[in-house]
This record gives structure tokens, sequence and C-alpha cells, in this order.
């Protein structure tokens, strides 16, 4: 290879599955003309992170997985050096592709004690063979960040947790998973996205930190990462002026951060990836297409997660770039291209998915990960109101139709209600109805994982809940984010509170046998919340 083509292995733009013909064909010139090392693949265009502004709407496309599986082989039948597939699926494809495996989130893995670790590498390695399925051998996953803010707009339930010695098993673990199935990993957000309270896919986030004490929190599950020998770091979009001199430059274009800090101090000489070049963060800080790409790779990062300006950047790198910094990154990407195993003509896609093994492990963690916030015999209250015909039950936002009513219903019959919005009027009908019951069974199944706008729980729905807990006999039944208990009001005034990270059939299941049976639950919140 010349060395304008080895910079072109260091770049890896976003590819859209459900994507137009024209936009295939644009992929499909850019690897044969500038020979790219490699692809990252999502959805479409309107599911990408950047997509904050137009508001498109992600559209279902039952077909997705085998468009994906054609596009692989489309794109790999254009490269003269083997494409590495990369994909950011940190629960598993179904992050990105309609009807394929979903494991729980990582937040939810942070609330199983640590003995039960290995359930996350049982993540890692079924997660690895789903994308091998689809023929994608480098999973941009699993987070190594520390979320130890409440109000983190964008790592939150995508983090193990606030416990860094967790943080740091539960992440090698994972990648341990990955590895076993011949699927590269990779740790991010370096140096640790967890404490910031900006969205980097929006603006620029910043740590306040010293080197000190970065070294002893969110460098933590990195430097492990790096001791048993993990495939790539990525890099975030986030600024430590301590490490910059008091500048609040991005990490992705530090060299004090990557050369410095993870090259020379803690040793690392893997693969580093930057985060996204199209994040606002980052992306509109440079006029000139491919002065962004060029500062990307001059500041230490080896292949560059979707640029925008490739052939651009391409020249940028071979203009200022020395060709011994040339071949070092290249040499790290070819090592990695080794190790999955691609350069031998192993990147078609194999295996079917097998989903019975996937129910069997989200069940085990549902069943390890429940956790018993606030118990005053829960079960007694609940079987006693039965008995006395005080006893309703409420979801919200949710039918009466959902699995956890359903698995309830034939042991612990009653009266079913719901409220899947905060209509005003529906709410006064539903006191109404509610007036001659004083237990309430409620499960609230939280709309969404992301905290804004309070996880889409609108204001009335949540006074509603409050005024509930104060007047009648509550047991709650959380399925979602644990951090939505911040914001519902009242908790202090219910008589128990059981937390279920996820909505997935499993968990309601697992949930309605532990209220049945009254039987111990092993999870821990792994996050600090403050209403409780």
């Amino acid at each position: 290879m010349t060395l304008e083509q080895k910079i072109g292995q260091f770049f890896f733009p976003a590819v859209f599955i459900n994507d137009t013909e024209e936009n295939i064909q644009e992929t499909e010139r850019l690897i044969k003309e500038h020979n790219i090392g490699g692809l990252t693949f999502f959805h479409s265009r309107a599911s990408a992170a950047t997509n904050y502004e137009s508001k498109k709407k992600v559209e279902h496309n039952d077909n997705s997985f085998e468009k994906l599986k054609k596009l692989i082989v489309r794109f790999q039948k254009c490269a003269t050096t083997p494409l590495l597939m990369s994909i950011d699926a940190e629960w598993g494809l179904a992050m990105r592709v309609e009807n394929t495996p979903q494991y729980p989130y990582a937040i939810s893995l942070g609330a199983l004690p640590e003995r039960y670790e290995y359930l996350a590498y049982e993540v890692g390695k079924r997660t690895g063979l789903d994308l091998k399925a689809a023929g994608i051998h480098y999973n941009l996953a699993p987070l190594a960040d520390i979320n130890n803010n409440p109000n983190n707009p964008v790592i939150g339930y995508r983090s193990f947790g606030q416990d860094k010695v967790k943080v740091s098993s539960f992440a090698t673990e994972y990648l341990r998973g990955l590895n076993e199935v011949g699927v590269l990993g990779c740790l991010k957000h370096f140096p640790g996205h967890g404490n910031t309270s900006v969205d980097s896919h929006l603006g620029l986030p910043i740590l306040e930190e010293t080197l000190e004490e970065l070294m002893e929190n969110e460098l933590i599950p990195f430097i492990k990462g790096i001791e048993n020998n993990v495939d790539s770091i990525m890099i975030g979009h986030l600024a430590i002026p301590a490490l910059n001199d008091g500048k609040n430059i991005s990490a992705t274009l530090s060299k004090n951060v990557i050369e410095n800090l993870l090259r020379k101090k803690l040793g690392y000489d893997g693969l580093v990836i930057s985060d996204a070049l199209n994040m606002h963060s980052v992306s509109k800080l440079y006029e000139t297409k491919g002065e962004l790409e060029w500062e990307a790779f001059n500041a230490g990062n080896d292949v560059l997660c979707f640029p925008i300006n490739i052939a651009e950047g391409i020249q940028e790198i071979l203009k200022n770039a020395s060709p011994e910094r040339i071949e070092a990154s290249y040499n790290r990407l070819l090592k990695c291209k080794q190790k999955a195993g691609i350069l031998d003509g192993n990147f078609a896609p194999e295996g079917v998915f097998d989903f019975e093994s996937t129910s069997i492990l989200n069940r085990l963690i549902a069943d390890k990960s429940t956790t018993r916030i606030k118990d005053n015999n829960n079960s007694l209250h609940l079987f006693e109101a039965k008995n006395n015909e005080k006893l309703a039950k409420l979801s919200l936002y949710n039918n009466t139709h959902n699995i956890f009513f359903k698995s309830l219903s034939i042991v612990l019959p009653s009266p079913k209600f719901d409220l899947e919005s905060g209509d005003t009027v529906a709410i006064e009908i539903l006191t109404e109805k509610l007036k001659d019951f004083d237990t309430l069974l409620v499960s609230l199944f939280v709309p969404k994982a992301k905290p804004l706008n309070n996880f889409d729980m609108d204001a009335t729905t949540l006074a509603f809940l409050g005024e509930l807990f104060s007047n009648k006999k509550c047991i709650l039944y959380v399925f979602g984010n644990p951090y939505a208990l911040q914001v519902i009001p009242n908790l202090k005034s219910t008589v128990g509170i059981m937390h279920v990270y996820q909505d997935f059939r499993e968990f309601q299941e697992s949930a309605a046998r532990q209220l049945l049976r009254n039987s111990k639950c092993r999870g821990s919140l792994p996050v600090a919340i403050n209403s409780i």
C-alpha cells in the first residue's frame, strides 16, 4: 500500500442500513477510491444522534437485519482490503436493528451483586455472536464511564453505575465475552464521560477534575482494561482544562490527553478511535474541510469514526503527518483486523440468532437484579387487601394487559386500571373509580430511559401519583431507569417500593414471581438516589 492508501484505512464513515440506493453507491465509491478501513452502521439517518434539530421520525423496518447482511456482503466485495465492520451495540444488536436480540442496559447489570459479574461476560458473548451473524466483528462498547452525575443527559443508563470497582469488573467481563467469540471491543469514553451534565452530541462537556482525581476514579476502569489488553479505547468529546493548561479543548483533539496521558502515563499501545466526528461538540470547530480529521489524527487517534470529509481529510493527513506516525496507526489497525480474522476472508455473515438463550439470560439477570427499596410486608399488605376486596391494580404508561399484571392475575386477582397519558379528564375519572379501594399495586413503566423532560413522564401524572401515595396504601413497582425515582414525588409516603430495571417480558414475569413468593431480592441500586 502507498501511504495514501494506508491513511484511507483510518477512516470509518457512517453507513445507514435503511438508506437510499444513491447513498449506498456513494459508500461503494468511497471504499473503492479511498481504501477506507471500515464502516460504522446505524439504523437510518433519522436515528443518528445529532438528528435533534430535524426531529425526523425513525421508521420501523422489519427487514433491517436482512438489509444489513446484504449491505455487508456488498461492501466487502468492493474492498481491496477487508473492511472492519463496526457498530455501537451496547445492549445488543437491537440498539440499531429491529427484531434482533436485546439485552439489559448496563445500569441493569450494575444492579447485580459483584459475584454475578459473569452475567456481564455472558451478555458480551451473546452480543458478539449476534454481531457475527450479521458479519460485524467490532462492537463500539462497553462504556467504562462511571456515572457519578445524576443529571448526565447522555450516559446514565448506559453506564454500569457509580462504583468504580464494579464498573471496572463488569466492563472487563463484557469485553472478555466479546473476545471469546472473536469480536473486538472498545472501552469508552476516555478519560470518563460520567461526571458531566452536557450532551456531547450537542455541546462540549467540561470535566473540572484534576489529574490526581481522575486517576483515583474516572480512569480506574480504563486502567483495568489496559491491564487486560483491551482491543481499543474511544476518546470522548469532553474537555479537561487541568490537562490542557486550563483550556477547554476536546479530548478528541488533545495530544495531552491521548499521547501524554493515555499512551505514555497509562502505557496503552492499542487502537485509539475517536468518538463520532459529526457530533456538534467538534464538528463545528473548523471551516476548512479535512482540518478536523487531521487535527483528530494529529492528537493521537488511529481511527476516525463518522468522518464527514474523507477525501479532504486523507489529503490533510498525507500532507502533514510523518510516515512513521502513519505506519504506527496502520499497524495498530492491522493487528485488530488480524485478531478479528477478517484478513483471512472470515467476514461473511454467519450463524443465526438464539432467541431462547437470550431469554434465559435475560430472565437470570432479572431474577438477580430486582431491587427491594422499601418493604413493609408488601406481599402481606396486598393479599390482605385482596381478601377484603380493597385492592386495585394501577398501570401507568402501559395498559392493564401488561405481562406483570397478567402474571399476577390468577393468584392475586383484583380490579385493574390504567393511565397512559396525563390527560386531566382521564385522571379525574380514574380518581373517582379508585375511591373505594384503600390499597393500590402501582406499576410504573417509565416511558424513556433518558432523563430529558422527566423521562417523558408528564407533570400531571406525577402529581396524581404523589396524591395517591398520600391518600392510599401504595406499593410501587418501577420498571425502568432508576434515576426516574428522583422525579417521582412523595415516595416516602409509599408502603413499599420495588425497582425493576427493564420492561422486558422476563423482567415483568420475574417481578411477579418475586411478589407472589415474597422471595429475596439480590439487586441493589447501582447509583445513589436522593429522593429515597
